[in-house]
């Protein structure tokens, strides 16, 4: 059962309004964010939140930056206790993402929807490239490796990413029983491997 929050008595107000905020967003969706209902929620006066956020899309702005930067760090963090070749590295950027994914389902459509308004800020479209930027890292040191085929990397790129968002919209929607969504990410994670993978020489015809 939802227990209503402790009512806000000092500290650091924006945080506590994006907190609420992303409460919100998990429990009702983006509609029912409010600035006055926040500042209700908190015990501070309506006018209150305006000091940090002008209008609700500034703070649904917050929201999906903060998102992304949250996303970038456990992204990161995916690859610094793997091995170095392509199949460790990936598979553990896919992981973490999809972590992230089912964990903050309603954030992360907020993230994407937002990143592709014509208005998004300078910081939100940078914040939002980082999981791209990252990945390409990734797919380049594999053809340097040669665990990756040749060929320009955001065409390799592009159906990686594309096969790893629509899994992860699968299995937030739940059209992927929750039990079986480890088993099942790692037969994606295979494939995208194969995929990946340098084009094998075929025999010459006799």
């Amino acid at each position: 059962m939802h227990t209503r929050p402790r009512r806000y008595h000092h500290g650091d107000l924006r945080a506590a309004l994006l907190s609420r905020a992303e409460e919100t967003l998990k429990e009702k969706g983006p509609a029912a964010l409010s600035l006055r209902e926040l500042a209700r929620d908190l015990g501070v006066s309506h006018a209150a939140p305006s000091r940090h956020f002008k209008d609700k899309q500034a703070l649904l702005d917050a929201l999906a930056l903060g998102g992304f930067d949250r996303l970038g760090e456990a992204l990161a963090a995916s690859q610094e206790t793997v091995g170095e070749s392509f199949a460790d590295r990936l598979g553990a950027l896919v992981r973490a993402y999809i972590g992230f994914a089912t964990a903050n389902a309603e954030l992360l459509d907020l993230m994407f929807s937002i990143k592709h308004d014509p208005a998004a800020s300078d910081a939100l479209v940078k914040a939002s490239q980082g999981m791209s930027v990252l990945a390409l890292r990734v797919i380049e040191d594999g053809q340097r490796r040669g665990e990756v085929r040749e060929g320009p990397v955001e065409s390799i790129g592009t159906p990686v990413f594309t096969t790893l968002h629509g899994f992860a919209t699968l299995a937030v929607s739940g059209t992927l029983p929750a039990g079986t969504l480890a088993t099942a990410l790692e037969y994606v994670i295979a494939h995208t491997l194969r995929g990946c993978a340098p084009d094998v020489p075929q025999p010459p015809r006799v």
